[in-house]
């Protein structure tokens, strides 16, 4: 399982990048693996102002739909609209091509709330 040491991550199976004031959000290999394979995304928050852990999209697989969830609170500047042709990319490339969403970070003070990827190998047992 990846779980790259540059990234920060959450309960609710999300990974962030930080570039900035800019973060990059999606979900951890291990999400993805649970998922299963990755039918389709939804993601209308463009252009919306997100607090922490407020729904910014679901993610329909062939086992279950779940709801995505703001790691940190910002603005949605920008979505990957390449997954609503190719939403299994998100199985293929959590962490690079897989990406979901681009955010302005509102309170960068959240950053230290969110897990390293020790801390978060812990959390799911690897």
């Amino acid at each position: 399982m990846n779980i790259p040491a540059d990234l920060k991550y959450t309960k609710d199976h999300e990974w962030v990048k930080v570039d900035g004031d800019t973060a990059v959000i999606g979900v951890t290999d291990y999400a993805q693996g649970e998922l299963g394979d990755v039918v389709y995304i939804e993601i209308e928050s463009e252009g919306e102002a997100l607090d922490q852990e407020e729904v910014f999209g679901t993610v329909e697989a062939v086992k279950t739909v779940s709801d995505l969830f703001m790691p940190i609170s910002g603005e949605v500047i920008e979505v990957n609209g390449a997954l609503a042709d190719a939403p299994e990319t998100v199985n293929n490339d959590p962490y690079g091509d897989g990406w979901m969403i681009k955010v302005r970070i509102s309170d960068a003070s959240q950053l230290d709330d969110l897990m390293s990827a020790d801390d978060y190998k812990t959390e799911i047992g690897a």
